[in-house]
């Protein structure tokens, strides 16, 4: 390594993982072209890598800020690029960063042209800030984690369902005030169940609504794909949920029969496979083999949004090819307009794809679905699906302040 590089991470190389930072070289020759490449090992101990090529100014410094790629995973000026273009070596590879206690680390390094390395150094992306508190939760139906924000709070409060048990969007958010309990929509394998229960859901929603630290007895709902019609569900026939982020769902209940109380609420909308798309990578897009849900025989999936009391967020990405989910938030906001409400708002990303995660982690187009078991393309062209991840994270923070009343000012977590 040459002792005149330096290689930057401003402020600082602790962050947040949410959180973006300034990447800089110094120490050049004028004009030289370097290579800057990023590393990360993942929990499943794949390897993940990405590199760009930039020539420096005429002072020798290279400003990611501010200076184009010239070649490699991306071309332009991307200031963290080299942080969501990181791709496995095979394909269909999704980066798996679920332990909230160890930091996402990347190692960012600066190369001559021939390889040699001229500086490196180590970015540590926290999932968990200071004073956070991480609860495993076991009690009647209810197996997640509870995250509560550092202080006395009251604060308001959030039930993330994620499809599989994840924590990372949860912990993220009681970083920035929330007090969140996670649970996943499947803790046994999809084709084992015949019947998915509402009412499992509910008890988490009272749960929360119990905490002696929540300053609102309302509880929103965050969640995604198939979580994200039970989160409608939970908003048309459960009180107390006073706010629904839904991102990249359908509009009726999917795959299994909804029950309550012992009754069947809602059938179930399912998949013709002779409509699942092949490609030459091996991935299938399975976006038109899911059954209309506006058909006369598949009216009783529907989610009668149009009974709940609450606020929604619909997030919906165009080049979704797992979800027609443009269609489907269409079709409930015209719904919800036809019955006199306006208890919604919308946004829509046209390049985006269906995994919309919290910002700056790894773009990924295609990998195993777990509900399917078989390889899929989720979709969205990198550069715009990671500026929308950005967009709609700042959103749904806004959109969750506005709508949960909360009697005190919110406690953050810091590094």
């Amino acid at each position: 390594m040459s002792n005149q590089v330096r290689l930057q991470l401003l402020p600082g190389a602790r962050c947040f993982f949410d959180e973006p930072i300034q990447v800089k070289v110094a120490g050049l020759r004028p004009r030289q072209v370097v290579t800057m490449r990023a590393r990360s090992t993942d929990e499943r101990g794949e390897v993940f890598s990405s590199l760009a090529s930039y020539r420096a100014d005429g002072r020798g410094e290279i400003d990611l800020d501010r200076e184009p790629s010239l070649s490699g995973s991306y071309v332009g000026v991307e200031p963290m690029g080299l942080l969501r273009s990181l791709r496995a070596e095979t394909l269909h590879k999704y980066f798996y960063k679920n332990k909230v206690f160890d930091p996402h680390v990347v190692n960012f390094s600066v190369h001559e042209e021939d390889g040699g390395m001229l500086a490196e150094s180590t970015n540590e992306r926290l999932l968990m800030g200071d004073g956070v508190s991480r609860v495993p939760v076991k009690e009647g139906n209810i197996h997640g984690v509870l995250f509560t924000p550092p202080g006395e709070g009251p604060f308001p409060a959030v039930l993330d369902l994620c499809t599989f048990m994840s924590e990372k969007r949860a912990c993220l958010l009681a970083n920035k005030g929330f007090t969140v309990l996670t649970v996943p929509v499947f803790s046994d394998r999809p084709d084992n169940l015949k019947k998915m229960h509402l009412d499992h859901f509910e008890e988490a929603v009272h749960f929360l609504q119990q905490l002696p630290k929540v300053g609102s007895k309302g509880v929103a709902v965050i969640s995604r794909s198939k979580g994200a019609d039970i989160a409608l569900s939970l908003a048309a026939f459960v009180p107390g949920v006073e706010a629904v982020v839904w991102i990249n769902g359908c509009s009726a209940n999917v795959g299994i029969p909804l029950y309550c109380k012992g009754q069947q609420i809602l059938s179930s909308l399912m998949f013709n496979f002779n409509k699942v798309i092949s490609t030459e990578t091996g991935g299938n897009i399975i976006k038109y083999a899911v059954n209309n849900p506006l058909d006369e025989e598949n009216k009783g999936s529907l989610i009668p949004i149009e009974r709940a009391k609450g606020r929604f967020l619909f997030a919906a990405s165009e080049d979704d090819l797992n979800w027609d989910s443009k269609a489907y938030m269409d079709e409930m906001v015209e719904r919800l307009k036809r019955h006199g409400k306006e208890n919604f708002e919308t946004v829509s990303y046209p390049e985006a794809g269906h995994l919309l995660e919290p910002p700056y982690g790894p773009h990924c187009p295609s990998a195993f679905h777990g509900m399917l078991s078989f390889l899929v393309l989720w979709g969205g062209e990198p550069r715009a699906h990671a500026a929308a991840e950005v967009h709609l994270w700042k959103k749904i923070q806004e959109f969750l302040r506005t709508h949960l009343s909360c009697d005190a000012a919110q406690n953050k977590a810091k590094l």
